[in-house]
């Protein structure tokens, strides 16, 4: 038995290997697979194959004029962006959202449900999510997409497809079962900071490849990459801005302490300062110019980055990356944190998200295709 195991796992290294030069380098072909491999051509062009019957990949006619082995016109391999899909997930305090990538990493569906799930059972929330699930997987089959797999973003920890808690939701040890077909990944779910900044170093615009990315929303979280990889701590914790203390003699918070930076730097706090009930109010009247807005958001910033200077002291990351509500804020935000960080650390470079509150969404979808590219035999073993 033990051959047999070992060509398997030598065959489904070697794909991942293949399929990894291929999405590296957009295009290529078979001869320059195997130069980028160190595999020789004839596995190249039985991995090639192997791929390209699945779907994940496809392969052009012979360009003339490109000369491939022995002076023959060489054919242009490439992600098969008709292939293989993802679909990302969110659950939150105030929103449901649904998005579906392809394995090129482009959006083939987005869906966004503006809801107060505070004092909701988890069970209803859950069944919204699972309508809005089964929507995107509708999509995937008009499009002639194969869901690979999904990945739900909470606003919390998991642990395996449990929900074990939510602070903000008031949730503790919920599964998640949702009506989804059988995919070759399955269903994972991930905590929404992480996914957040995986999303932005994926997707987003330049960013190094150590930062944290700060998600501010009703909580706010932070997503630590460090060296192209997420951090999560001992024991999956890392990131917990949100209940970095601030104030110690502070409103109590949902984690049991109190002056938590979310408690005073998050949405419903800002709103509350601000005076009104709504994010869309609450920019109007700071582009209005309307003072009570202005110092709401200013001050919410300034306690952002006293928070953010302790983290940046200890992890000493090239860049601050606001995200969520913060990137919709930044232009009357961001200054105030550019200030505090100045003040109490060695300033890393403050950027904003490119992809604002989609981040945590994008990511969950991306997680999904890495696990393709990654692991393209466990895809292949799936379509039978």
């Amino acid at each position: 038995m033990a051959g047999p195991v070992q060509h398997a796992q030598m065959r489904a290294s070697n794909l991942a290997l293949v399929l990894r030069a291929i999405a590296d380098a957009g295009t290529i072909t078979r001869v320059q697979t195997a130069t980028a491999t160190g595999l020789t051509k004839s596995s190249i062009s039985g991995l090639v194959t192997d791929l390209v019957t699945a779907g994940l990949v496809e392969e052009t006619e012979a360009v003339p004029g490109r000369a491939g082995d022995r002076g023959r016109p060489s054919a242009m391999i490439a992600l098969h962006r008709g292939g293989a899909a993802g679909l990302g997930l969110e659950l939150n305090v105030d929103y449901l959202a649904a998005l579906m990538v392809d394995l090129g990493g482009t959006v083939r569906y987005r869906h966004v449900v503006t809801r107060d799930n505070r004092g909701r059972p988890p069970v209803e929330v859950l069944e919204e999510l699972g309508r809005l699930a089964q929507e995107a997987v509708t999509a995937a089959a008009e499009q002639g997409l194969t869901l690979a797999g999904a990945c739900v973003a909470v606003p919390g920890a998991a642990d395996g497809t449990t929900i074990s808690r939510a602070p903000n939701l008031g949730w503790a040890d919920v599964p998640v079962e949702l009506p989804l077909p059988r995919t070759a990944y399955g269903l994972a779910i991930e905590n929404e900071a992480n996914l957040a900044a995986l999303g932005e170093l994926w997707f987003g615009a330049q960013v190094p490849r150590d930062f944290v990315h700060v998600s501010g929303e009703i909580g706010i979280g932070a997503g630590i990459v460090v060296d192209g990889e997420l951090f999560r701590g001992a024991h999956a914790r890392a990131g917990e801005l949100g209940h970095v203390v601030v104030d110690p003699a502070g409103p109590p918070c949902s984690c049991g302490g109190r002056g938590c930076l979310e408690r005073l730097a998050g949405l419903d706090a800002i709103l509350a300062a601000a005076g009104v009930d709504s994010r869309g109010e609450l920019e109007r009247r700071c582009a209005a110019g309307e003072p009570t807005a202005l110092g709401a958001v200013a001050d919410a910033g300034r306690l952002v980055g006293v928070a953010l200077s302790s983290a940046t002291n200890l992890l000493d990351p090239d860049a601050v990356v606001l995200g969520g509500v913060f990137a919709a804020l930044a232009p009357w935000l961001a200054p105030a944190v550019a200030d505090s960080l100045a003040a109490h650390a060695v300033g890393p470079e403050l950027l904003v998200s490119s992809l604002g509150a989609d981040a945590a969404v994008r990511g969950a979808a991306g997680s999904v295709i890495r696990r393709v590219i990654d692991d393209p035999a466990t895809f292949l073993s799936a379509q039978g």
